[in-house]
């Protein structure tokens, strides 16, 4: 969590785009903030258009000093929480796209190796670690400990090594083919990376490390409800539930079971939807399930349709797939884990295709057992990389080995510029 931000609040709306948003990168950058929904009390209302002086711009977040921003744009707020958006230098040996647990982990091991390396993530660094609420089965710690502190735990780390991290910074775009070295030589092609502010810079090499996002239901009803009673993090929205009488959680894997027992501690109880014949989870979370009557599970069941009322989630239908019967639920929200698509479409689209990464059919990056690309000078590692196990530990084990990959990568190109040098 970012140090001394605290007592933020959000004045908005769940019908608001913009709220959600808003809500969204506070998230994701660990930043506690109070919710206010101005439709549900008159006063929050009345308060917003006195501010305003009789306007009703939102989001409108208010900071512990007094200050205000209304409708910001992730830039504006990423300014204001005292992030950086500007790379000190315009070339490195080392970009790391993505500052994930791989991204974080190849980082700390290339400042130690004396690699000069930036990081960019265009959202908070710590990836999807940061935002669960508890991690049970990373090595070292034995009673589990919290994403978010897990997560502060990797960027201390690689400050003190003097690793340069930029978070709310997307690349749009790399390309192998007109980067120069940085050092006039010209016998090394490099990467250029291209940042969402205008700026460019360029490296020897990029590791990307993108991570991968949560897929979703696409059923009707869907799209209107996100943030309004449909979510995707119970980390993030499960406490805005407390004291709700029922909560649904669909998937059946690891992360649905997971944060189904987070969920516990707001709501009464918790429904589990799940489309395959069987769960997938690991028997430990199974066990803690089932020997809790707290918890439902409806399995071979597809939810077929949301619905909602004055910006709210009221009513999810679900049909059994073997016997055709229909259900209608009333949870006060419902919560998606069905698997993750990997955040790669960026690299598809890099100027008409121009990256040279080749992705394969369900969009991961495809890498030799050296964890290079088909582009040269492009690794791949973590969740975003073809054949990966979406875990933390081969996350951080995945970054670790492709930053190995990437030294030598260096050293042969570094002792390839010496002897043509030489010559």
């Amino acid at each position: 969590m970012l140090d001394g931000v605290a007592d933020i609040k959000v004045y908005g709306a769940p019908w608001c785009p913009d709220c959600k948003r808003s809500k969204k990168f506070l998230a994701e950058h660990r930043v506690a903030y109070d919710w206010i929904d101005i439709d549900r009390d008159p006063g929050d209302l009345a308060y917003v258009e006195r501010e305003q002086n009789g306007g009703r711009t939102i989001p409108m977040v208010v900071f512990p000093d007094g200050s205000r921003l209304l409708e910001p744009g992730d830039d504006e707020l990423a300014r204001k929480l005292g992030l950086r958006l500007e790379p000190d230098e315009s070339f490195y040996d080392l970009v790391i796209i993505g500052g994930g647990p791989a991204g974080l982990a190849a980082a700390i091991y290339a400042a130690r190796e004396g690699i000069d390396t930036l990081v960019v993530d265009k959202g908070g660094l710590g990836g999807q670690a940061g935002v669960t609420e508890r991690i049970d089965n990373y090595p070292g710690f034995p009673d589990g400990v919290g994403g978010g502190d897990l997560a502060d735990r990797f960027i201390a780390q690689a400050r003190r090594y003097g690793v340069e991290l930029l978070s709310a910074v997307e690349v749009t775009a790399i390309d192998v083919r007109h980067a120069g070295n940085g050092t006039g030589q010209g016998n090394d092609a490099g990467v250029e990376v291209r940042l969402g502010t205008g700026q460019m810079v360029a490296s020897h090499a990029v590791l990307v490390a993108t991570g991968s996002s949560y897929r979703r239901p696409g059923v009707p009803g869907e799209d209107e409800l996100i943030g309004a009673g449909v979510h995707f993090c119970a980390t993030c929205d499960g406490p805005f539930y407390r004291g709700a009488k029922e909560l649904l959680v669909i998937g059946g894997g690891n992360s649905a079971l997971e944060e189904g027992l987070f969920l516990k501690r707001f709501a009464d109880s918790i429904r589990f939807v799940e489309h395959a014949p069987a769960l997938t989870a690991s028997r430990l979370l199974q066990d803690k399930v089932a020997e809790n009557p707290a918890f439902t599970v409806h399995l071979n069941t597809d939810v077929v349709s949301m619905s909602g009322g004055g910006g709210r989630l009221t009513e999810v239908a679900a049909r059994d797939r073997i016997t055709g019967e229909e259900f209608v639920w009333h949870p006060a929200a419902a919560f998606v884990f069905i698997g993750q698509s990997p955040n790669s479409g960026w690299l598809a689209d890099s100027n008409g295709g121009a990256s040279g990464v080749e992705l394969d059919r369900w969009g991961f990056v495809r890498t030799d057992t050296a964890f290079a690309t088909s582009a040269p000078g492009v690794f791949a590692a973590g969740d975003v990389r073809a054949g990966s196990t979406k875990q933390l530990g081969s996350a951080v084990g995945d970054g670790i080995a492709a930053l190995i990959a990437v030294r030598a990568y260096l050293q042969r190109h570094s002792d390839m510029r010496r002897l043509d040098i030489n010559d």
